[in-house]
């Protein structure tokens, strides 16, 4: 996917808001800021620590990032609280 194709797509996402299918096939949004776990020791965040998500970005492999305290993580080090 090149740079044109990612913008085109993204012109229509909000970085405000997460949309997620859970274990029960439910459909879900979730609004920023909303709380995570930390899975991972990754940065300056420790396992089990919980923290809240400020914004969600993509990178132009489409990668979920979440921004927390203005840094970048990408998704999978976290487990969404709701």
């Amino acid at each position: 996917m090149n740079k044109n194709q990612l913008a085109e797509i993204l012109k229509y996402c909000s970085p405000k808001v997460l949309y997620v299918v859970t274990w029960n096939n439910l459909f879900k949004r979730l609004f920023c800021p909303f709380k995570v776990r930390v899975l991972n020791p990754v940065g300056e965040l420790r396992v089990g620590e919980i923290v809240f998500v400020d914004e969600i970005k993509v990178t132009p492999e489409l990668k979920t990032i979440y921004v927390i305290n203005g840094k970048a993580y990408y998704y999978f080090h976290f487990d969404i609280i709701a």
